[in-house]
């Protein structure tokens, strides 16, 4: 949905003459942009109080590799920002990107399987191991680490 509602400023941006888009063009922008945000803040309500440390570390690494987009449209803006229309594009990037930022922890608190507890498997394949090696007279797997085959 965020793609498919991203799209509208884009092509608005790279359009010289919007006057030329036909009349559901602007009506589908704001309906796209009005269910997205629908969703988003239900996703963000069924997620509130369920943020885990786990959605907490995936927000963090996911907001490490967003923060390159801002980099990314300075780049453009310096490369190709006389043939972009900004004032048809950059309000409508601007309030996603807001909106893809601060929902983010509640969407992966949301998306993700609780059962999987959103563990590295090469992580807890090491844990496991060394604590089967460990002084463990009965070799028998802690679950916190071992995963359940």
């Amino acid at each position: 949905m965020f793609c498919i509602s991203t799209a509208f400023p884009v092509v608005a941006g790279l359009s010289k003459n919007t006057g030329a888009f036909p009349k559901w063009w602007g009506m589908a922008d704001v309906v796209l942009a009005f269910a997205l945000a629908a969703m988003v803040f239900a996703v963000m309500f069924a997620a509130h109080g369920k943020v885990s440390r786990q959605a907490d570390e995936a927000t963090y690494r996911a907001y490490r590799t967003l923060i390159h987009g801002i980099f990314v449209m300075l780049i453009v803006f310096f490369l190709a920002g006389d043939r972009i229309t900004w004032t048809n594009c950059l309000t409508g990037l601007g309030w996603r990107a807001w909106l893809l930022m601060y929902a983010l922890p509640a969407w992966f608190a949301a998306v993700r399987n609780p059962a999987s507890e959103w563990r590295k498997p090469e992580l807890t394949a090491r844990k496991c191991r060394n604590f089967l090696l460990a002084d463990n007279p009965t070799r028998t797997r802690d679950l916190r680490f071992c995963p359940s085959r």
